[in-house]
């Protein structure tokens, strides 16, 4: 089946590079591994799959080393709540060696017609994979999964505050709704003026083949025959209804009335973006929650200035007397060497 897409101007022909990504927890392995198995071509090696994710991820091993390193470097984690960590993300990202790195590694797969990157921190650095899909003559669409806040929240906690105090689990629910919040901003941004869709995970698991039809129809990308009947497929194998195991609502994660309001502003008006990803209400709305979400964050670090200012003094001290110690291991070596 031929998959190549019309260039934008018109002549030839462009092999398609899908990227999916979307908030951590959101559903992004679960699409793509319903893309693999439909025929996309995800590059080896794979992460290997985890007790959090049994099922396996579908993130090649290169992009998320890069993407981490990039982002460590800032730092800038998986689910930031910061407004201004896409800035740095960006900064870090615009490298020309390391727009010729990704160049380099797209170019190695050679001439895979239907190639797919999954990594939700895709979304932090979206200039340099628009400017690698030119490079290499790939057709880019942007494929987004949405999740509701609080099943984003409680999973996170889950999968990765298990062993924590109730204290730390508190501060980690509003941290882990404010990235939700932020995540899904940016992921708006990221994908603006590219072919895109949005996959809300429940529907996916609901009814794969309407949902992937929908997606085919909105960015052109071609799908096998089986997507538009009811044929058996091993991807009905694999989105199994135990994947959706979370029924959470805002009464099972705590967090300030004014992050929840807004979380769940923005999640009515991304939800409007899966039938039309260019909704004119829709983008209106998420635009006013980024400036609404600016300010809360604002007043929220306000509200913790004195404590990040107290672990920034904490920290600063225990590195300077952890310095001061090996000087002065030094010094007594150098002095009894010259003794």
């Amino acid at each position: 089946m031929d998959t190549a897409v019309q260039g934008e101007d018109g002549a030839g022909t462009r092999r398609q590079l899908v990227l999916v990504t979307g908030s951590g927890r959101s559903g992004t392995s679960s699409l793509a591994g319903s893309l693999q198995r439909l025929g996309w071509h995800v590059p080896l090696p794979l992460l290997e799959a985890t007790e959090i994710n049994p099922r396996g991820f579908y993130e090649s091993q290169w992009v998320v080393e890069l993407h981490e390193r990039l982002l460590g470097s800032v730092p800038v984690r998986t689910n930031d709540a910061r407004p201004e960590a896409a800035a740095a993300a960006a900064a870090a990202a615009a490298d020309p060696a390391v727009l010729a790195e990704l160049v380099a590694w797209l170019e190695e797969q050679g001439a895979a017609e239907r190639l797919l990157v999954k990594d939700p921190r895709i979304f932090w650095v979206p200039r340099l994979w628009r400017d690698a899909a030119a490079a290499t003559g790939h057709d880019l669409v942007f494929l987004v999964t949405l999740r509701h806040p609080t099943v984003v929240a409680r999973s996170r906690d889950t999968a990765f505050l298990s062993d924590e105090s109730d204290e730390v689990r508190l501060r980690r629910s509003s941290a882990n709704v404010a990235g939700w919040v932020n995540n899904t901003l940016e992921s708006v941004a990221a994908t603006q003026g590219v072919r895109r869709a949005w996959v809300r995970y429940d529907d996916l698991l609901a009814d794969w083949r309407s949902c992937l039809a929908r997606v085919g129809a909105q960015t052109g990308l071609d799908l096998p025959a089986t997507v538009h009947d009811r044929s058996a497929h091993e991807v009905d194998d694999f989105l199994t209804p135990d994947l959706n195991r979370s029924r959470v609502s805002w009464g099972d994660v705590e967090v300030l009335d004014e992050l929840r309001v807004l979380a769940e502003r923005l999640w009515s008006a991304v939800t409007g973006l899966v039938d039309d990803p260019e909704d004119a209400a829709s983008l209106a709305e998420v635009a006013a929650c980024r400036a609404d979400y600016a300010r809360l964050h604002s007043l929220a670090a306000g509200l913790a200035f004195h404590e990040t200012e107290a672990t920034v003094i904490t920290a600063r001290r225990r590195v300077q007397r952890r310095l001061t110690r090996r000087h002065r291991a030094e010094l007594r070596e150098l002095r009894a060497q010259l003794d």
